[in-house]
């Protein structure tokens, strides 16, 4: 069996604590690794190599530091294949959604490489009488990623890299449930040139993730996960003094207008909500018609196009997508398909009976379709996480826009419509943190900035684009004035500049 440890100082680690955790097959059920969960004394001897790491490392100029990535970009696309193989065997995703999961986190990477421009900040000459004023950025620190599973290369690759990039030493947390990518990911920055002890990872569940808040070296936590743990985390690290950013959970909404193009309607759907088995958290899960005619015609086009999508191992290359995580994670999701039609929706699409002849163990759950569903039921406010598609029906434009507004949730939504004048309405008025308009998942590039409002998201900076840089970073503002021209004598009065 294989044994997963940790990956500190640039080496690979045995876990010392006693305790693991299964690492299972997805698509057969079956367990084909452990993981090693750190202890306290694990996690704090990651810390001391980072320190011991990030003062040589803030020390190396940008252009340097930019040129690692530059390495590092070219070896995730060298190994792309045995990359995202490794990704799809633990997580479960088809080997193309893998690839897709790498070269988002690369594209952050790329955005990183700017970072001798990135890092600038301001000068003013003469801000007063002989008197230069300037601000400086400079690294946290330490800093620490805690990370999910549905994007085993993505996210920590958002995490470490402007951090790193920035100057700091990280310490990366990564699921339990799919680790292997991660110290990957590590070895492969070692070899792109990172100093050892820069970017180390470390395996471990809810105990690692305390010792991780609770350790006075490090200075800034971002965190992935559910809306109750992203707001532990949250409260956890700014209660002892550390910089925060959490992001929780979703329920994104598509509002199809009466005039939208419903086969593109139907074509986005279909992607954005059972794409990877519904296991992101910008996925569509809640589709919302406006005005009954459009509802029947969409439903009409969505329910055979469910019906035929082909669910199989990563290795299937035909796949539209494979098995959800885990045994619990299944379960669960079958257990809000039935409180759905207990609670009186109507299941256009039954996938709860789906199994494949071969791999009758393992996590599948077939593509659900749900009609007639409202606001009440446990299936539209909760983050189902499957592949489960609610469709809401929506008498006028206002009750559409409603629904994501009145929503606990805020990461993404999205419009499709061929009017203006309706999508910038939507866009101005929604109180969501990502917005499409005629497009399902409104993921932001690299440059721009990633996160979302109300209960997704806690901090008040998010991820990727030029918010990661002042996240990973503290302004130091600098007022000097040199001999010449300065008064004799004590100055009472506070400093103006009259």
């Amino acid at each position: 069996m294989r044994e997963i440890g940790h990956y500190i100082g640039g080496k690979h680690v045995a876990g010392t604590s006693g305790r693991s955790s299964n690492v299972f097959n997805p698509a057969t059920g079956e367990v084909q690794a452990t993981v090693a969960l750190a202890s306290v004394a694990e996690l704090d001897a990651a810390v001391q190599n980072a320190k011991a790491a990030q003062i040589g490392w803030a020390n190396t100029n940008p252009q340097r530091r930019a040129r690692v990535f530059m390495k590092f970009v070219q070896l995730l696309n060298d190994n792309m294949n045995e990359l995202a193989e490794m990704l799809s065997k633990e997580h479960g995703k088809t080997i193309e959604d893998a690839k897709g999961d790498i070269i988002r986190g690369l594209e952050v990477c790329e955005f990183v490489i700017g970072i001798p421009h990135l890092s600038k900040s301001e000068f003013t000459e003469g801000a007063g009488p002989g008197i230069d004023m300037y601000s400086i950025r400079q690294p946290v620190g330490i800093g620490a990623g805690i990370t999910p599973f549905n994007f085993p290369g993505m996210i920590p690759m958002w995490m470490f890299a402007p951090a790193i990039a920035c100057g700091n030493a990280f310490i990366l947390k990564p699921s339990e449930r799919d680790p292997s990518l991660p110290i990957r990911l590590a070895e492969l920055m070692i070899e792109a040139g990172l100093p050892a002890g820069v970017l180390n990872v470390v395996n471990g569940d809810k105990g690692a993730v305390d010792a991780i808040l609770n350790h006075p070296d490090i200075g800034a936590v971002s965190f992935v996960g559910s809306t109750p743990i992203a707001r532990y985390v949250y409260a956890t690290a700014t209660a002892s003094g550390k910089r925060a950013q959490c992001f929780g959970g979703a329920k994104n909404h598509m509002i199809i207008m009466p005039d939208a193009d419903l086969d593109q309607a139907a074509n986005a759907l279909i992607g954005a909500g059972y794409g990877s088995a519904g296991e992101r958290c910008m996925a569509i899960s809640v589709a919302v018609p406006v005005g009954e005619e459009t509802a029947d015609r969409l439903i009409a086009k969505l329910a055979p196009m469910v019906e035929k999508l082909r669910i199989g191992p990563y290795n299937d290359e035909k796949a539209d997508f494979g098995p959800v995580v885990t045994k619990e994670a299944q379960t669960r999701i079958l257990g809000l398909i039935d409180r759905g039609i207990e609670e009186g929706a109507k299941l256009v699409v039954d996938g709860r009976g789906f199994k494949l002849q071969g791999y009758e163990n393992g996590y599948f759950v077939g593509g659900c379709l749900f009609d007639d569903v409202t606001p009440d039921m446990d299936i539209y406010k909760t983050e189902i996480f499957g592949p489960v598609l609610s469709v809401v029906r929506a008498k006028n434009y206002e009750e559409a826009l409603s629904l994501p507004m009145k929503h606990e949730y805020g990461n993404g939504v999205s419009i499709y419509t061929r009017d203006g004048d309706a999508a910038r309405d939507f866009t101005s008025r929604i109180n969501i943190g990502m917005v499409g308009v005629n497009v399902p998942i409104p993921v932001p590039l690299a440059y721009h900035t990633f996160g979302g409002w109300k209960a997704s998201s806690f901090g008040d900076l998010n991820q990727h684009g030029t918010d990661s840089i002042k996240f990973w970073t503290r302004t130091k503002t600098v007022t000097s004035r040199w001999p010449s021209g300065i008064k004799d004598g004590a100055e009472f009065s506070i400093p103006t500049m009259k």
